[in-house]
């Protein structure tokens, strides 16, 4: 089990999170975690099918993938808890993350269709980390009065994953991370022609320029 403190000093300081979304590649899952795990400093578990924005994952498919990434992780590094190895998450499955906190996992990220982070933190208690995305600067700014540990903020640009043809950019990012007293990860079509622009946030959660890049370790800058 993690201690709740160290989680969140491992949180303020990761700077890459990976969306692992099978369906953004033909490799294979085991393969990806071992290859992507000492690159990245989060990973979130989002096992939904390409365009699906708000629609959860089955708990099954999720517990899995979640499990799977645990092992490699354990096999790297011992322990999830290790201050090296990737925080572990999964998208918008309580349930999964409150099965699996025993064994390593750190938290749950709801999307704005999700449980409502009162309810899911009732559920969880103060240990695990909870991710909340928003899409605009107002919500960025009420999450202030939310029990949430990390905000997601986009899409930054069009994405084909959750279906968004239009992105905020990365100006309303800075402003954002700027006005929030929690970690911010730009999400959402990004990939290496945007890191100068979201330089000034530090931070980004990449899903498909990495996993679908020709070699994906040397995409995870």
């Amino acid at each position: 089990m993690h201690d709740p403190a160290e989680l969140r000093t491992r949180l303020a300081r990761t700077r890459l999170m990976l969306l692992l979304t099978p369906a953004s590649t033909e490799r294979d899952p085991a393969s990806l975690i071992e290859l992507l795990a000492p690159e990245v400093d989060a990973i979130q578990i989002r096992p939904k099918p390409i365009g699906e924005a708000s629609a959860p994952a089955p708990a099954r498919e999720t517990y899995a993938l979640a499990r799977l990434a645990l092992e490699r992780i354990v096999s790297l590094w011992d322990s999830p808890s290790n201050p090296s190895a990737p925080l572990v998450l999964v998208d918008d499955r309580v349930d999964v993350a409150l099965a699996l906190w025993d064994e390593g996992v750190a938290g749950v990220h709801l999307g704005e269709h999700d449980m409502p982070p009162e309810k899911a933190r009732d559920l969880l208690g103060p240990g695990p980390l909870i991710g909340l995305s928003t899409h605009e600067i107002e919500a960025v700014v009420r999450a202030e009065e939310l029990p949430v540990d990390y905000l997601g903020f986009g899409p930054i640009a069009p994405t084909q994953t959750k279906g968004y043809r239009r992105g905020v950019g990365p100006e309303r990012a800075w402003v954002a991370s700027a006005g929030s007293t929690r970690p911010l990860f730009p999400i959402g079509g990004i990939d290496e022609t945007w890191a100068e622009a979201l330089a000034p946030v530090g931070r980004a959660a990449v899903g498909t320029a990495i996993l679908s890049a020709p070699d994906p370790p040397t995409a995870a800058p």
